[in-house]
């Protein structure tokens, strides 16, 4: 199919009936559209399909990565995915930069560093840095709570 077709084809799914789209879905997916889906949301993930087999879809890393989102139905393990990062206040964070100690204060609504108040750690490493950093990383801080 040339890039031109596909438009042409994309532009049409929206003429299409109910029907017609089902028939689409079928030949595409190898499968029929689950029930109660919407015309709007089987026209669009048709149309994802078209150009995935036109220009590639989604690399194999990213399909795992979303699975593993989605619950895991494909036997992924929840576990892996990151955890919200806990400090409770009072926690003192220090880090050594270019011969300078930082340290930063937890509170209850973010940091302090320096007599001001910050929303995120990011915030904090990219006045120190200049650069953007993540902040849990540029202070050592492991994501994953031990067990």
């Amino acid at each position: 199919m040339t890039s031109r077709s596909l438009d042409d084809n994309l532009h049409n799914l929206t003429e299409l009936s109910r029907d017609q789209l089902v028939s689409n879905w079928q030949s595409l997916l190898r499968c029929d559209p689950p029930r109660g889906i919407s015309t709007r949301l089987m026209v669009r993930a048709i149309a994802y399909q078209m150009q995935a087999r036109q220009y590639g879809g989604l690399k194999s890393a990213i399909v795992r990565r979303l699975e593993k989102i989605a619950g895991g139905k494909t036997g992924g393990k929840t576990e892996d995915a990151p955890r919200a990062l806990a400090l409770d206040p009072g926690t003192r964070l220090v880090r050594d930069w270019n011969g300078a100690t930082h340290t930063v204060d937890v509170i209850d609504n973010g940091f302090e560093w320096q007599g001001q108040q910050y929303g995120s750690l990011s915030e904090i490493a990219r006045k120190i840095t200049g650069a953007r950093w993540s902040g849990p990383r540029f202070f050592g801080l492991n994501r994953r709570a031990a067990p």
